[in-house]
């Protein structure tokens, strides 16, 4: 399997396919994320942000090999494995972006609440803001695997489903990643730093359910 990873990665980095997803979060960080800011609202804007994006790139990872290409992995490690391979690099490649967005926000934030008044521990922030982006990863990641292929074929459509399953992902009421960033924003209301370990399993079994099932759909679909 790590050489599975490993492949699946370089083919990524080469296509360079992930430019546009990390260029434009990282715009969206540069106009909405201020030095100054209350640390955990703005750590909240920046886990948001990254769903979509993690979305985004499960949907690059598991299009950018060509049909031959494909095809010759499938036969070498099955078809299963090959599709969950593509995913677990979407994946590690959204949770790194979070990770390093998560300290910058970290150091360029005020380490206030929302009042600019009451004191925010840094340290405990970051950890919070480093749950919360994992579980918005792990969230996009389970909207990108169960928008694009084998599930959705037609481009328009999974298109417009990864945008409409990433939306309801942030706004609404139940979903993991609106109670972790939620949580972040309540947070900076009151002066208190939560931690969003509910929230971060559940997008855990989510993504892994969401994985496990475009991994059968793939082994079964495959010529």
């Amino acid at each position: 399997m790590t050489a599975l990873l490993r492949y699946q990665a370089a083919l990524l980095l080469r296509s360079q396919r992930w430019l546009p997803p990390f260029l434009l979060y990282a715009a969206f960080l540069a106009v909405s994320v201020q030095a100054g800011q209350p640390v955990l609202d703005s750590l909240g804007y920046s886990a948001a942000a990254l769903l979509p994006v993690a979305a985004w790139l499960a949907r690059i990872c598991v299009t950018a090999e060509p049909q031959a290409a494909r095809g010759c992995v499938a036969a070498a490690v099955g078809p299963a494995r090959a599709h969950v391979a593509c995913l677990l690099v979407a994946l590690s490649g959204a949770a790194a972006l979070g990770t390093v967005a998560t300290l910058g926000v970290t150091l360029l934030s005020a380490p206030v609440a929302s009042d600019h008044r009451t004191p925010v521990p840094l340290a405990p922030a970051c950890g919070a803001g480093l749950l919360a982006a994992l579980a918005c990863a792990l969230l996009g990641t389970a909207v990108g695997a169960l928008t694009s292929r084998p599930l959705l074929r037609s481009r328009g459509r999974a298109v417009l489903a990864l945008l409409l399953a990433a939306l309801l992902s942030l706004v609404a009421t139940g979903s993991p990643a609106q109670a972790a960033v939620q949580g972040l924003v309540t947070g900076s209301r009151s002066g208190t730093v939560p931690l969003p370990l509910l929230p971060l399993a559940a997008a855990a079994l989510l993504t892994a359910a969401a994985l496990a099932l475009a991994g059968a759909l793939a082994a079964r679909r495959s010529p």
